[in-house]
């Protein structure tokens, strides 16, 4: 509860956060975060245990009903997993630039997700979200040429390389959920007169 209230504040503020503000937001007495937590940077560590775990993200991605089209389907996962990314990218950015995550050893909290999980840790992350990805596609394994496996490495493929164009591209806009599971699953040919 107390993570949870504090990380949109963290998000906003950094490191620069206190423990009233968190409070406040949690509805509880600040005496009661340090009943919980050594000092605020246990608190920031949490939130960052928390932002870089993909547990919320796998719940929202179980909770996608598999009788929706597969479009549908893909389309709520890749909107779940961006918003995962960017609340990841938020929040550690907001960290970093307040000065919390840099020149210093991480508490208990951080070092077991850690500033940078370890690579033990991201390969089971990505296993964990590849699974999910391929729960999804299950249900259509017959329409696809390529294994749901396979699929699933495609679309997590897209989905986090999926970066804006340098400036001054003709189309610097980044592809929608809508326009990344377009191409996934229809590719980027035009299906008039003349395409292949």
């Amino acid at each position: 509860m107390i993570v949870a209230a504090a990380l949109p504040l963290v998000a906003e503020f950094g490191a620069a956060v206190t423990t009233s503000q968190i409070a406040r937001a949690a509805g509880i007495g600040e005496a009661t975060i340090f009943r919980a937590f050594k000092d605020k940077d246990e608190v920031l560590d949490a939130c960052v245990a928390e932002t870089v775990g993909t547990d919320h993200v796998l719940r929202e991605l179980a909770s996608i009903s598999l009788d929706e089209p597969i479009a549908t389907r893909l389309t709520e996962a890749a909107e779940a997993l961006r918003a995962h990314l960017e609340r990841m990218g938020t929040v550690i950015g907001a960290l970093h630039a307040s000065g919390h995550l840099r020149g210093r050893a991480p508490g208990p909290a951080a070092r077991s997700a850690g500033d940078a999980p370890p690579p033990d840790a991201r390969a089971r992350s990505f296993a964990a979200l590849r699974h999910a990805i391929i729960e999804l596609l299950e249900p259509d394994r017959a329409a696809f040429r390529l294994s749901p496996e396979k699929v699933a490495s495609a679309f997590l493929a897209l989905l986090f390389t999926r970066q804006q164009s340098p400036a001054g591209e003709r189309d610097d806009t980044p592809l929608t959920p809508e326009e990344l599971i377009s191409v996934l699953l229809h590719g980027t040919l035009d299906a008039g007169p003349g395409s292949a």
